[in-house]
């Protein structure tokens, strides 16, 4: 298998695909119904504190709520809230 040492190789990464915060919000908050929480009371220490010990382990849920910012969850809520 001799290569040509001026051919150039190429690596692709695969890249995840970004999930909405929507999305992001319904599973967390799946998780945290079936683990006995309060999802509304779990979600506003999380986003009053920014502590992610509000948001359980379950399914990857507190992994899941930490790829997005506070403030972009914030401004999706009032958004949707607002119209």
């Amino acid at each position: 298998m001799s290569r040509d040492m001026e051919e150039t190789m190429t690596f692709k990464v695969a890249q995840e695909e970004k999930m909405g915060v929507r999305q992001v919000l319904e599973e967390v908050q799946a998780a945290l119904r079936e683990r006995g929480y309060d999802p509304i009371n779990q979600l506003v220490g999380y986003l009053l504190s920014g502590d992610p010990a509000y948001i359980t382990n379950h399914k990857g849920a507190r992994n899941l709520i930490r790829k997005l910012e506070r403030d972009e969850i914030l401004a999706e809520l009032l958004q949707n809230y607002l119209g």
